[in-house]
């Protein structure tokens, strides 16, 4: 009988395989290139559904039909500016809070002391610049703690500038950093399972019914010499609210609320800005996303087109 092979079980792109302790991710925003000037925005998971929808999409085999896809509807609402950022050589130089935050903000979230009041006594000279944005999470009723995170900006100092000092104090609305129809990518935590077996948690096949000490374990942990346990052998442990991406997600409608959008399962009514995406989300419903320009477009992605017909 010839020698069964596989191959192993578990992406090692992963590790180590424990929980995050930020629930918005980090990105490199030097690596994302957008046509807009905010290059994220933070959104809030709300559920799925089934979308009926008329396919334009050229060279598709239901081209001009109409056919049910699922979509994940995505809850936005307005951000606003916390700090501006400054960056010289890739690290942090200095930090700017905005004038006027909101009295809701300061009991929720520790604000360090002023130190600098505005971007123009700065003296020292910087080489890029980026904003610290909140969520104004209080308007969708799911919580009251707003989540904060760093987003890039677009262009040269000049035009970020300019735009950090139209925006402040203002309302930033997903509308006029997105559009329908484009490809986004979407950065959160993936749901918690806890403790899992190596089964669950690899993939690892189940050995037959007459072995010894269980099924649903690995045949052996590796040889005598080096006589120690690698961390490659699938063994249990935490499973589950990991950060991932999923890349290249399909805008097929979006806008304002206006009562549209009802008793959503685990969620509610959407009160404020949405999106709908073709497919699914990483995350429990209410979990917070971050929104971000496609990193890589893809061209079978991009060429689809979905035309929105109603909702089931």
């Amino acid at each position: 009988m010839p020698t069964r092979k596989s191959p192993r079980k578990g992406s090692l792109q992963f590790w180590p395989r424990k929980r995050v302790n930020k629930l918005l991710p980090r990105v490199n925003w030097d690596s994302i290139k957008s046509s807009k000037n905010l290059k994220g925005f933070i959104c809030y998971k709300a559920g799925m559904m089934s979308a009926y929808v008329k396919d334009n999409t050229p060279d598709s085999m239901t081209k001009g039909k109409k056919i049910i896809v699922p979509i994940t509807i995505l809850e936005c609402p307005t951000l606003k500016i916390f700090s501006i950022r400054l960056y010289k050589n890739g690290r942090v130089l200095k930090e700017v809070l905005a004038e006027n935050l909101d009295k809701e903000l300061k009991r929720k979230v520790k604000i360090p002391k002023k130190d600098i009041k505005k971007i123009d006594d700065i003296k020292e000279e910087y080489d890029n610049v980026r904003v610290i944005v909140y969520s104004q999470v209080k308007k969708t009723g799911i919580k009251k703690t707003p989540d904060l995170s760093e987003i890039g900006l677009v262009g040269n100092l000049e035009e970020k500038i300019k735009f950090i000092k139209e925006n402040l104090n203002k309302e930033i609305s997903v509308l006029d950093i997105f559009e329908k129809g484009e490809l986004i990518d979407l950065r959160g935590l993936t749901k918690g399972k806890g403790l899992q077996g190596p089964v669950k948690r690899f993939g690892i096949t189940l050995k037959s019914h007459k072995s010894e000490k269980g099924r649903r374990r690995p045949g052996s942990l590796g040889p005598w010499h080096p006589a120690r346990v690698t961390f490659r052998v699938p063994q249990a442990g935490q499973l589950g609210t990991f950060t991932r991406i999923i890349y290249n997600n399909k805008i097929i409608d979006m806008g304002k609320s206006e009562d549209k959008l009802k008793n959503i399962k685990n969620f509610g009514n959407i009160k404020t800005d949405y999106i709908l995406i073709r497919g699914s989300v990483q995350g429990p419903s209410k979990r917070q996303l971050l929104i971000t320009a496609p990193l890589r477009k893809s061209r079978k992605q991009l060429k689809k087109d979905f035309e929105l017909i109603e909702l089931r």
